[in-house]
């Protein structure tokens, strides 16, 4: 199966979906800052969110490989 798609459009893609992921990095390390603002801060929710972000940074790393094969 061939793609209609030509390499410009697919870059445009892949750099729509690394720019939302660059949202949610910064919506989850707001979230991170927020947690440690309150008196008692809880670990897990750190925690749970310190490996979301480690998530995040996995995805964008590949989006910017499959960025860099177009």
């Amino acid at each position: 199966m061939t793609s209609m798609l030509t390499n410009e459009e697919k870059s445009a893609i892949v750099n729509q979906h690394i720019k939302n992921v660059e949202y949610s990095i910064y919506n989850i390390e707001l979230s991170v800052i927020a947690e440690n603002a309150v008196s008692s801060p809880d670990a897990d929710k750190i925690t749970s969110l310190n490996n979301q972000l480690a998530d995040l940074t996995a995805q964008k790393t590949a989006l910017e490989a499959e960025l860099s094969a177009l």
